[in-house]
């Protein structure tokens, strides 16, 4: 497989996670507490399936074993 696919899906889930981060200090800072925390949890959502899509990524790459 190449890595097109891998590399697109990392960068748009890693940039989803750091604006939904931006989002939730904006809220906070703008008094919204009641929807930092969700927006926050869904940030980090985002940047764990980022590191997973790498992680499959990495996997992909090895030779496979029959």
């Amino acid at each position: 497989m190449t890595k097109g696919p891998f590399v697109a899906m990392t960068a748009a889930t890693a940039t989803l996670g750091t604006a939904l981060g931006s989002l939730a200090l904006q809220l906070r800072a703008d008094g919204y507490e009641q929807y930092v925390e969700s927006v926050a949890t869904f940030s980090v959502l985002m940047y764990i399936t980022a590191a997973l899509v790498v992680v499959v990524w990495v996997r992909d790459g090895r030779p496979h074993a029959n």
